[in-house]
């Protein structure tokens, strides 16, 4: 339910970075894209490089950001109902089953991530199995499970690796318009390729985010149906109106918003870089979703 798809990207942009620089260091920039199709087909390597290497990082970065550890032997009646419950959901939705994990925060939050989607990482806050019932909880597996079967973390690295191809390509060409038509440089790469190819992947690797964001909370709606079928419908809107309790509260009125500490959840400009819909638009959806499965 978190940021999985920020630690994705997050780790996409440095991994970025760091090829770039380190391009530049070794002088290799001028030996590729020095045409259109060689520059193009640089940009994919790299681009697709890029995305797949955040994504093999994914679950050792998941470990170490969130201190989540992973139970090889559950040591209390807790950890073995969720180990049960994941492997029952990991059979229901015929993938492997993922190693499961604890990470120790009051916050109320789960995450599911892996390339591969029969050797994923299912992990869950304390917070969450202190606050939720049994079955909001299970709800909440259900969703992250939905999430390793229906191969997200494969299909938002796809995008992204798409994505990357074209931040690289396009900011190598307007880093070489700037640097001949601004800084008169006509041999060769200048200074002003340089600077100005990287402050525009930089910014380019910001829209490409955007995008990134809105196919995962597309995403979101799929994990929660999964989530419904998996669970039930029941559990898992009440899993997110839960959610909702913790993260969103009661909005004040319209006068005195502006000075709230929490504002509207989904307003402004914010929004677009936001992996997740608001609560409350999942909710309605899966309402109004009919499950196919019978239970």
């Amino acid at each position: 339910m978190i940021s999985r798809v920020l630690l994705l990207v997050g780790t996409n942009m440095a991994v970025m970075l760091v090829l770039s620089f380190a391009i530049r260091i070794f002088g290799l920039e001028q030996y590729l894209g020095q045409g259109m199709t060689s520059m193009l087909i640089y940009a994919f390597i790299f681009g697709m490089a890029g995305s797949f290497i955040s994504l093999a990082m994914s679950k050792s970065m998941a470990k170490r950001s969130t201190g989540a550890v992973v139970i090889e032997n559950p040591s209390n009646e807790t950890e073995q109902w969720l180990m049960d419950i994941v492997r029952k959901q990991a059979d229901a939705a015929n993938i492997g089953m993922p190693e499961v994990a604890i990470f120790d925060t009051p916050q109320v939050n789960a995450f599911a991530t892996g390339m591969n989607k029969n050797k994923a990482l299912v992990a869950v806050s304390s917070g969450l199995l202190n606050t939720m019932t049994r079955e909001e909880a299970e709800a909440v597996m259900a969703h992250e499970i939905s999430h390793v079967a229906n191969g997200d973390m494969i299909t938002l690295t796809l995008i992204q690796g798409v994505l990357n191809t074209f931040v690289i390509f396009f900011s190598r060409i307007i880093g070489n318009i700037v640097d001949k038509a601004i800084f008169k440089n006509q041999r060769g790469y200048g200074v002003g390729y340089f600077i100005t190819s990287m402050a525009a992947q930089f910014l380019l690797g910001i829209l490409a985010s955007i995008i990134v964001s809105y196919f995962s909370r597309i995403r979101e709606y799929r994990a929660d149906e999964g989530g419904a079928d998996l669970s039930s419908k029941q559990n898992m809107i009440g899993a997110l109106r839960r959610l909702q309790a913790q993260h969103e509260p009661e909005q004040l009125p319209d006068q005195l918003a502006a000075f709230g500490i929490s504002g509207a959840t989904a307003g402004g400009f914010k929004r677009l870089f936001r992996s997740h819909p608001d609560l409350s638009e999942r909710i309605d959806a899966l309402e109004r979703y009919e499950s196919t499965v019978s239970r």
